[in-house]
């Protein structure tokens, strides 16, 4: 089963349920994947979803941590359980040990020997690790690794 097909039988359970919050959470998923399908005349695979879902958790996890500055814990707390119904659709996250070794095993085949090599080692690793890691942890963890050479 396709992700796509997961989320529209997740939207028709919420439906039949009439849990409301969790069906607009699903709609709005639903709403930015049909967006991007049209805005570039594709139709997206389950890694496209992916790429769909990640951003949308994205967009909450900031707009939590905004209300939540700002003393607007209601809608914070919203924000959050739109974060656990969309996290629901997205891979398995790898823990920083996995990470590791991807990047060590992409910096031994890039034969990267220090800082300079941040792109080409982060390019070998985007493909790999997108989707069920952090990128920005990825960069991180690849910076330390990278810089421990040098």
């Amino acid at each position: 089963m396709s992700l796509r097909q997961r989320i529209l039988d997740d939207m028709k359970a919420a439906m039949k349920a009439r849990d409301s919050e969790r069906l607009s959470a699903i709609r709005l998923l639903l709403a930015a994947v049909k967006q991007r399908e049209v805005d570039e005349r594709i139709e997206l695979d389950d890694a496209g979803v992916i790429a769909v879902v990640e951003r949308a958790v994205k967009q909450r996890r900031d707009a939590a941590d905004q209300y939540a500055a700002a003393g607007r814990s209601e809608l914070a707390a919203a924000e959050r359980f739109e974060i656990d119904v969309l996290s629901t659709y997205l891979p398995e996250r790898l823990d920083d040990d996995e990470i590791e070794a991807a990047i060590a095993e992409a910096m031994a085949e890039r034969a990267c020997n220090g800082p300079a090599d941040m792109g080409r080692l982060m390019s070998a690793l985007k493909p790999l690790l997108a989707g069920r890691a952090d990128m920005a942890r990825v960069s991180a963890l690849a910076r330390k690794a990278l810089a421990a050479l040098a």
